[in-house]
């Protein structure tokens, strides 16, 4: 379902912004190394099947997806990119073969209902990706377990090992450095245990979007670029260009006097006592415009003036103190984008830019900016 004021708002993708964040990572890595883009949870809310295809422009080398349908989406949209699936699960083998998915594996139960698949289908030598625990203790094989998962896999020609991953926990703070060099070691040991019994080196891939930024000389053969494609970054003083701009256009201007009452559900938008004028905006918290951005605590951009939200956040709409500032309905609001920026309203909400961006529904339009 479509928002009901469809055409008065949507997130706009700037393909130059994306381009030149893309350029930005590219250019800490070797030539030879394989760059992956994550675009689960609907790209990070910018939509999945329009940034998959900015990302098969721009020459990346690989998706990832967090689910099975998620992945089956951008094959029905015609992306061709192999498509990693972070939790394959094992309900959805059968969809992930037909669609060309590739599983990451992060324990036997997995390894072995998938092979009962593919051998039901009379399948070889499909491709799959090995999730080791190096500490961040979430999915995959612990070191304890590689000595079963390598006996299983020397009698199995099902599958064929692709990659051998791992997940940094903390890799943008460098209070958690030698955490983070343990787990790089730990997860060069293992994966250098599998590729000794298998046979054939797979591609190795430990690094986020952090990790790329700040552990460069460990990117291995591939590297895994989440955040920071969205425009975030781990270091102080890079700015990097934020891809998505929440845009929204005014429906209507009042004028309210003392007389007037109040504001909003719960009254609590006050009316001054020289008066207020409002513009109502129709994005509110089914938008992901979070509650706790009312009542003045956050003020987006309009006609080049910051203007506060004021009383609560509805449903689908919103209201701000555009007193003083010219305004009328039809003008464009920025919500986050150049000003303010996501990370603003995340530091605001208590938050990080991922809640933020991923929160924006799909019944907001996605929208292609091609040009600066």
């Amino acid at each position: 379902m479509q928002h009901p004021e469809n055409d008065f708002s949507r997130l706009e993708l700037n393909l130059p912004a994306c381009q030149e964040n893309y350029r930005y990572f590219r250019s800490r890595l070797e030539p030879s190394t394989r760059l992956l883009v994550l675009v689960k949870a609907n790209a990070y809310g910018h939509g999945a099947v329009e940034f998959a295809a900015m990302m098969q422009s721009c020459g990346a080398d690989y998706l990832a997806v967090a689910l099975p349908v998620e992945g089956m989406e951008l094959r029905q949209s015609g992306i061709s990119l192999p498509i990693l699936v972070l939790t394959a699960g094992t309900d959805f083998f059968d969809e992930i073969i037909d669609n060309r998915l590739e599983p990451g594996i992060p324990n036997l139960y997995t390894l072995k209902a998938l092979c009962e698949v593919l051998a039901s289908r009379g399948m070889r030598d499909f491709p799959i990706h090995i999730k080791l625990d190096s500490g961040m203790h979430r999915l995959g094989f612990m070191p304890g377990e590689l000595p079963e998962l390598m006996d299983f896999l020397k009698d199995c020609p099902y599958v064929s090992v692709k990659s051998v991953y791992s997940h940094l926990a903390a890799a943008e703070d460098p209070s958690s450095d030698d955490f983070t060099l343990g787990q790089i070691r730990m997860f060069k040991e293992g994966a250098d245990t599998l590729s000794a019994s298998l046979g054939y080196k797979p591609m190795y891939h430990i690094l986020n979007s952090a990790g790329i930024e700040r552990f460069p000389e460990y990117q291995y053969d591939m590297v895994r670029l989440g955040i920071g494609i969205y425009g975030i970054s781990s270091l102080p003083g890079v700015r990097l260009a934020p891809v998505a701009s929440l845009k929204v256009k005014v429906l209507q201007i009042k004028e309210l006097g003392p007389s007037d009452g109040t504001i909003g559900y719960g009254r609590y938008g006050q009316i001054a006592p020289g008066g207020t004028r409002i513009a109502t905006v129709p994005v509110g918290y089914a938008d992901g415009i979070d509650r706790h951005l009312g009542r003045g605590r956050a003020s987006f951009s309009l006609n080049g003036h910051r203007v506060p939200t004021i009383g609560n956040i509805c449903m689908d709409m919103c209201m701000l103190d555009v007193t003083g500032v010219p305004a009328k309905a039809g003008d464009t609001v920025t919500v986050f984008g150049e000003d303010p920026t996501v990370s603003e309203i995340a530091d605001i909400l208590g938050t990080i830019p991922y809640e933020v961006l991923t929160s924006v529904p799909r019944r907001i339009e996605r929208v292609i900016i091609r040009k600066r």
